[in-house]
């Protein structure tokens, strides 16, 4: 009787709560973090946009004719300045370019020339480091953006415990909790790839100028040739 009385017992128990699905997208997770989330994810769009558009423009200008030098040489050799300026015109690329306005100070003195070509080149670079500043005040600014979140969110915290009084839930603190980590997450993911990024776009812009000063030295010795 005992046991079919424990029996009656087990069967009438309350069934044990069924767990909530706990499963949170992204974009929950981005709408947890509150209003600060705004310009961090936009800011991190416009990041990216710096990026892909930097990144195909130096690709670009990383690209060039290995001929084009020893080519320039022989036009200059047999006196085809015209040849060697359409050539220039012909190629794009920063050290063509720089290589054309040299060829145009032909018959100055060689300082003039070289002059000529260094102010070209400081603006090929000015060219190909457009929106750098832009994108390194992102990189910083995004961390910041993200502490920012984290103080808003235990300001958000502390008050709700405030209100509470004794009657403090944990449920009361978890909109704050939230603000506070995914923002900092939010933040910090978003300035360590920013970094990566800059400092890639760097890299590659000091490769193209290694080439141009290569192409610039190159053409110096040309006219320093002794005329044969």
């Amino acid at each position: 009787m005992g046991f079919l009385q424990f029996i009656m017992q087990d069967v009438n128990l309350p069934a044990e709560p069924v767990a909530a699905d706990t499963h949170m997208t992204l974009l929950d997770f981005a709408f947890k973090g509150g209003w600060v989330m705004i310009p961090i994810v936009f800011l991190s769009f416009v990041a990216a946009y710096i990026f892909i558009e930097r990144y195909y423009v130096i690709r670009k200008a990383t690209r060039q004719d290995q001929n084009f030098m020893n080519r320039i040489k022989d036009y200059i050799h047999d006196g085809r300045i015209d040849a060697a300026l359409a050539l220039c015109r012909s190629t794009d690329g920063p050290s063509a370019r720089m290589i054309e306005k040299g060829i145009n100070r032909l018959g100055r003195p060689l300082q003039d020339i070289s002059t000529a070509i260094e102010n070209a080149g400081k603006l090929e670079i000015s060219k190909l480091e457009k929106s750098f500043p832009t994108l390194a005040t992102i990189t910083g600014a995004e961390p910041m953006l993200g502490f920012l979140g984290t103080v808003i969110g235990m300001v958000q915290s502390f008050y709700a415990m405030a209100q509470a009084g004794n009657n403090i839930e944990v449920s009361l603190l978890s909109d704050g909790i939230y603000t506070a980590l995914i923002t900092t997450v939010a933040g910090l993911i978003v300035g360590i790839l920013g970094f990566f990024a800059y400092n890639t776009l760097v890299v590659k812009v000091e490769r193209v100028v290694f080439n141009m000063e290569a192409a610039v030295t190159e053409f110096m010795d040309i006219l320093n040739e002794p005329v044969k």
